[in-house]
């Protein structure tokens, strides 16, 4: 996360600030600056072009920060939700905010790295999308399919989401996590599986993404994964199927520039070095990094903040996923 400042006081600010505790200036976050600007009392921002933006209708429903180009309209990232919970599910309604908030620093992330976000508007078959469903009167399973991505707005809830952690026998569970995760599938379509060369090279790492996907799903609940697991893949569920493994690879590639990237505002790491490979920046960044901050959670009594391995071919598959950033399309 960006470290984020006041333009009136200078104060330390949070991504999803919307007032500044410190000179109470009403604040907003600019999508195409990707920062907190300062907003008038009716919510308007006039950026350097000249252009107004208004505050996202949905302040008061999720508790959106953001700015959009019309009054009384969702901005950017509101609009890539599909369907929320309706208006008499008090406790699906509490869960989406949470929702709403991984999402947006999803978002912000995607838009930081360069990855790009084609909406349903743009692509009404395969653009991207999300239904963030109550499970209050129907089971959810959370999933990707041509662009729409699902998730259960009950993973919001720490309790559910630590039993299923457990459960699952998962060292990692979070909100973010999940939309990472997912996101992982989105642009493994867009931009692994419209390339021949790249579709080669994705399989020759993951492996054949042709198997039989529930014949998969079968084996690997009534197996569990093999014993040497963590010698080619980040994690127990990456062995399921190949775009599992993807994805949960894609989900690690961000978790990591984003961790880097919040310790590089903060000062805790230096500048990241020009033209480096990913293997290089894992090696010589992520893992003394990592180390450091699990052993300050260890002091704190707390569970690692990192608790995975990265293996050399694991490794080898970020550095695939960290290609896809030249690959992306521009514009």
């Amino acid at each position: 996360m960006k470290k984020q400042s006041c333009s009136v006081c200078g104060s330390a600010l949070y991504f999803e600030n919307s007032v500044c505790l410190q000179c109470g200036s009403n604040l907003a976050y600019l999508r195409d600056s990707r920062a907190l600007v300062q907003v008038d009392s009716q919510g308007r921002h006039t950026d350097a072009t000249g252009a107004t933006w208004h505050r996202c209708i949905n302040l008061l429903l999720s508790g959106c920060t953001w700015l959009a180009p019309e009054s009384g309209r969702p901005c950017f990232s509101c609009e890539l939700t599909r369907t929320r919970p309706n208006d008499s599910d008090a406790k699906g309604l509490s869960q989406f905010v949470a929702a709403e908030q991984a999402k947006r620093h999803l978002v912000a992330e995607l838009d930081e790295l360069g990855m790009p976000i084609v909406t349903r508007a743009e692509d009404p078959d395969g653009g991207l999308a999300f239904d963030l469903l109550s499970s209050v009167n129907e089971e959810v399973v959370i999933g990707h399919a041509d662009g729409v991505i699902t998730i259960n707005l009950a993973e919001s809830d720490d309790a559910y989401r630590e039993r299923m952690r457990s459960q699952l026998d998962e060292p990692y569970r979070t909100m973010l996590g999940h939309f990472r995760h997912e996101v992982g599938h989105y642009f493994e379509t867009t931009l692994v599986f419209s390339d021949d060369g790249r579709t080669r090279g994705a399989r020759e790492l993951f492996g054949d993404d042709t198997k039989d996907y529930q014949a998969e799903i079968d084996r690997h609940y009534s197996e569990d994964a093999p014993a040497d697991w963590n010698e080619k893949y980040i994690s127990k569920y990456a062995t399921m199927h190949p775009y599992e493994d993807f994805a949960e690879s894609f989900a690690h590639y961000l978790h990591i520039c984003d961790t880097l990237d919040t310790a590089r505002e903060f000062g805790l790491i230096s500048a990241a070095p020009r033209n480096a490979s990913f293997r290089a920046v894992v090696e010589t960044e992520w893992l003394p990094l990592s180390i450091a901050l699990n052993q300050v959670n260890r002091s704190m009594g707390k569970a690692d903040l990192y608790p995975f391995v990265l293996s050399a071919p694991v490794i080898d598959k970020l550095e695939f996923i960290h290609g896809l950033r030249t690959a992306a399309p521009v514009g």
